[in-house]
């Protein structure tokens, strides 16, 4: 493709927030602005900033001492281009963005976020526009990058909080229960759990078995050692809910009866419903089965805020730079992945619909159950 001078661009941050978004927003806003000589825009609140026009000029002034800061400066929301809440009504404004992208005669409109971004980013190229995304999400579950920025950060938080919670666990001889996020993917909790020295970790892609779990804690109890940790990701289930979910979903797939769909979906919802007090249910339970006193710590929104550490930094920093130097080369509709050291721009339709999970046969996997941990 031929190169051209850029004049302007455009960057928004979607989805939930995470630490390195600001580092980022730098990175594109200082190479594109310093090196390029490129006038940069920030949509503010994501996709809906974008539909809604509300914008803020970014300078070398306004993006000065915002490395180091949490969170991100543009605001961020889970609005889809396709699917807006618009007085009261959900409603397609992807041409409305596309008028906001022409109205400012953009060259580029740079989108921040995890699966759901690049997704709507698709959406934004398909109807004409020149987009680069970068991945963020705590989860490290964007297909087609070695690792997101946000992640370290987090990882480093929960690690953290099992640290502390080990004193009160050994003092009053208990099972401590820390939930730490992760949906659909289980780095965070095998990774935290690895480092924080957990004696059992559960994950999404692993369905556990609570009788499993309970005979090693008492394993350890006939050992001497008088308790336990155990490190669950909010996407955990047990094998008994994976197999009812997968049965109602394998149902719903063969039906074709409009009516017969909408019970199986309200079943589903119901499942998914009741899985939601998972961490509660499995403290109760392991209690009842081992005769230990129990107690959970949920981590939350904790391990999305502060400081970004030094990993999310220079990572957040690196693919933001990137960003600005395809975007003079005339590179767009790519995802800029992390690999090892440098990077690579990654076809949005090569990440669209997929998600980075963790492997049965990951080393990390291989590392805990090597190191006496049960998986459930």
């Amino acid at each position: 493709m031929q190169k051209k001078t850029i004049h302007s661009i455009g960057i928004l941050t979607a989805g939930g927030d995470s630490p390195g978004l600001n580092a980022a927003i730098r990175g594109i806003g200082k190479t594109a602005v310093g090196h390029y000589g490129m006038q940069v825009i920030g949509f503010h609140d994501g996709f809906r900033g974008l539909m809604e026009n509300r914008t803020i000029r970014l300078t070398s002034a306004n993006l000065s001492g915002i490395l180091t800061i949490g969170g991100t400066l543009l605001g961020t929301s889970r609005d889809k281009p396709h699917k807006m809440p618009v007085g009261g009504k959900t409603l397609d404004m992807t041409d409305a963005m596309v008028d906001t992208y022409v109205r400012h005669q953009l060259d580029a409109l740079v989108c921040i976020g995890g699966g759901g971004t690049q997704k709507n980013a698709l959406r934004l190229k398909e109807k004409g526009l020149n987009v680069i995304t970068l991945p963020k999400t705590i989860d490290n579950d964007v297909s087609g990058t070695d690792v997101t920025f946000g992640f370290d950060t987090a990882l480093g938080i929960a690690t953290e909080a099992i640290d502390r919670l080990h004193s009160t666990a050994h003092s009053h001889h208990r099972i401590i229960v820390v939930e730490v996020m992760g949906h659909n993917a289980g780095w965070l909790a095998l990774g935290s759990g690895i480092a924080g020295g957990a004696n059992v970790i559960l994950i999404p892609e692993i369905p556990y078995d609570i009788n499993n779990i309970a005979e090693s804690i008492k394993q350890r109890s006939r050992a001497g050692k008088n308790f336990s940790i155990v490190v669950i990701a909010e996407g955990a289930k047990s094998k008994e809910y994976a197999q009812d979910l997968e049965a109602l979903e394998i149902a719903k797939q063969g039906v074709e009866d409009k009516d017969e769909r909408k019970e199986i979906k309200a079943k589903i919802k119901a499942l998914e419903e009741k899985h939601a007090n998972n961490t509660l249910q499995l403290s109760k339970e392991l209690e009842r089965l081992t005769g230990l006193e129990s107690r959970v710590t949920i981590l939350g929104y904790l391990q999305r805020g502060g400081t970004p550490s030094a990993v999310d930094r220079l990572l957040a920093t690196r693919l933001g730079s990137a960003a600005a130097h395809y975007i003079h080369q005339g590179v767009y509709g790519i995802m800029i992945a992390a690999r090892g050291d440098g990077i690579e721009p990654m076809p949005l339709e090569s990440i669209v619909g997929r998600r980075k999970t963790v492997p049965f046969d990951h080393p990390w996997v291989e590392t805990a159950r090597h190191v006496g941990i049960s998986l459930g």
